[in-house]
């Protein structure tokens, strides 16, 4: 293949003589010139790595570095494969496998293909949390994974469809997976994958992408604010009659706002609302109409939480654009199956808000450490409620302190009715801490109780003050 090379000088008299060569004398391309283009290659590994340069493993951090390893004594229908050996969930070199395979240079073009196809086994029936392709710790634009797959003693081929093929032109993220203990008690084990490549299968049944889940979700927002939509997938269908769905970055499929005075959305799913009005975010995937919505009613200018005045020495701040934050381990706890409590968190001129969505209950942990509250026995929290105030509101704070091997030693709780609030206010709640031991405090619970049909609130300037 013929490399061309264009060199620009800088030099008056080049660039008049090039002027002077260009009316004098037009030429046009040699038919026989050709342009770069990325590699088809559609193999990965088979029996050793194909393709993908000198440095091509990076491992996620927490992670063992030394999880990945080619294996010369075992392949399926040869002598070698991939090894991943899955480390104990107390190893001190990391407590998981996990790392991405990213390919050298501009990346491969990957439009002939529809699916990304290996065999694997392991040591022992366990499920591995995550496998795909797309990941290259750059943009990730083009992510997409399964989850929960089963892997047993003997080999199985495995398929993840492509959502789209027609926009991996330029990808760098061959392969990614992430494996834990979780199905094993703790304990390590192996698994094997071979002959890992892309193909064009030309049997996978019709996409059916949804967002949402498939279902028409209604959210209100505020002028000049922005949002993310939820990650969507695309189910398939193979050859074997299996469904499979694969989790899809938002950049394989094509948003479309119904009202772009209202409510404007780039590739990447994000949203920005402009004017107070309704509009009826919908995408599709490679041409097909996804499944649900985001229905957004977009309120009007923000209004924003009291500015805190206490001085910055009498506060220890958990969340709060004010003050220095402390470390927190989440704001969203989940506790499977029973939380339903989703985070649909904004920013606005400046200001983080947290929105908790489909309310029941989430905590706030701060473990890492805890938090010493002896000189500063009072909580603050602004919370706001949009739209009306359910009449039977029964909200519980729960402050939750822990002794010195991690285990809960106190809780206090503090409840709050319909008349503490004011719909589309921002309140403020005054607790007094009276645990026993202020010394180690370490979660905040919040909780609809009896009853209690609260949805949808914002919560802010969370802290810790004397007066």
């Amino acid at each position: 293949m013929k490399n061309i090379k264009f060199k620009y000088r800088t030099a008056v008299l080049l660039i008049g003589l090039v002027f002077i060569a260009t009316v004098s004398c037009e030429r046009d391309l040699s038919d026989e010139v050709e342009f770069a283009t990325n590699s088809s290659a559609g193999e990965i590994f088979t029996d050793s790595p194909i393709g993908l340069g000198t440095n091509f493993y990076f491992p996620f951090l927490g992670s063992k570095a030394t999880a990945w390893t080619v294996d010369d004594s075992e392949g399926y229908e040869s002598q070698s494969s991939m090894r991943f050996d899955v480390p104990n969930a107390n190893d001190p070199d990391g407590s998981y496998a996990g790392a991405i395979f990213r390919t050298d240079g501009a990346g491969r073009d990957l439009t002939g293909y529809d699916a990304l196809t290996f065999w694997a086994k392991a040591s022992q029936g366990v499920v591995i949390g995550q496998l795909g392709f797309g990941q290259d710790f750059l943009e990730n634009k083009y992510q997409a994974q399964i989850e929960n797959v089963s892997f047993s003693t003997n080999w199985v081929k495995y398929v993840i469809p492509i959502p789209d093929a027609s926009k991996l032109f330029e990808e760098r993220g061959m392969f990614w997976y992430s494996a834990g203990t979780q199905d094993t008690g703790g304990l390590g084990y192996t698994f094997w994958i071979d002959d890992l490549k892309f193909e064009k299968l030309g049997t996978i049944g019709q996409p059916i992408p949804k967002i949402y889940g498939g279902a028409d979700v209604e959210t209100q927002t505020f002028v000049e604010t922005g949002g993310l939509v939820d990650a969507p997938t695309v189910t398939f269908n193979l050859s074997s009659g299996q469904n499979i769905s694969v989790n899809a970055s938002r950049s394989y499929f094509d948003w479309t706002s119904s009202d772009s005075n209202v409510l404007i959305i780039d590739e990447t799913g994000t949203f920005e609302s402009l004017n107070i009005g309704r509009s009826v975010i919908t995408a599709s995937s490679a041409g097909v109409q996804a499944e649900g919505s985001l229905i957004v009613d977009v309120l009007g200018e923000f209004n924003f939480a009291p500015t805190p005045t206490r001085d910055s020495n009498n506060v220890i701040s958990i969340f709060s654009d004010v003050y220095d934050n402390v470390p927190v381990d989440f704001f969203n706890g989940f506790w499977e199956p029973f939380q339903t409590t989703g985070s649909d968190d904004f920013e606005i001129k400046g200001d983080n808000i947290l929105n908790y969505t489909n309310f029941n209950f989430v905590g706030t942990q701060f473990q890492n450490p805890t938090i010493d509250a002896t000189g500063k026995p009072n909580l603050h929290i602004n919370m706001f409620i949009p739209g009306d105030i359910p009449s039977n509101l029964d909200f519980l704070i729960s402050i939750v302190s822990f002794d010195d091997g991690g285990t809960e030693s106190g809780r206090q709780q503090a409840f709050f009715k319909a008349s503490d609030f004011v719909s589309n206010t921002w309140s403020t709640l005054e607790i007094p801490i009276s645990l026993a031991d202020k010394s180690k405090i370490g979660l905040l619970i919040y909780e609809n109780v009896n009853g209690s049909s609260l949805t949808n609130f914002y919560l802010d300037n969370i802290y810790f003050y004397s007066e």
